[in-house]
């Protein structure tokens, strides 16, 4: 009866002790800080790596021209940009749940080929009536077709720079 006691004592104060050291402020923000999908910055430079044989190929035989590898976007334009995108979900009748992100290419122009871009389009699915007895079986991650996207990105410098610039 001892040994039991002495193992449900130290069971409570495990699991106490496990949880002030989850819950504690430092962890918290530690924890809601890491989005899910990180990647290591090893992973990031294998990535780069193994795309050069097809930026090589799109820059030497299609333009003839070294063409961007990368689009950079502030903070305040992200942020301003998913504000708004929220907004135009909403009157669109759409819940706002993502961002997609595209890679395109400008037209070809008398000055030069048309340089790749990367740009952002907002994803949702189709807002239900609250009152609703039945759950909704979309899943979301839909592009909202006639919504506005994000683009103008500043290229990397120079253009065909890889990572890290």
């Amino acid at each position: 009866m001892k040994k039991l006691l002495t193992l449900l004592i130290g069971l409570v104060l495990g699991i106490a002790g496990s949880y002030y050291y989850l819950t504690s402020n430092e962890n918290l923000e530690f924890m809601a800080q890491q989005p899910k999908g990180l990647i290591s910055p090893e992973e990031i430079k294998t990535l780069d790596q193994a795309y050069n044989s097809r930026h090589t190929i799109i820059s030497d035989s299609l333009i003839k021209t070294p063409d961007n590898r990368s689009s950079w976007y502030s903070i305040e334009e992200i942020e301003s940009y998913i504000a708004y995108a929220k907004q135009q979900a909403d009157t669109m009748g759409y819940t706002l749940d993502g961002l997609r992100l595209y890679a395109g290419a400008y037209s070809d122009t008398k000055e030069g080929p048309g340089l790749m871009t990367m740009f952002f389009v907002p994803t949702g699915s189709k807002k239900v009536s609250e009152g609703a007895i039945l759950p909704t079986l979309q899943s979301g991650g839909n592009d909202l077709q006639g919504a506005d996207g994000l683009n103008k990105g500043s290229g990397g410098e120079p253009p065909s720079a890889n990572y890290p610039q």
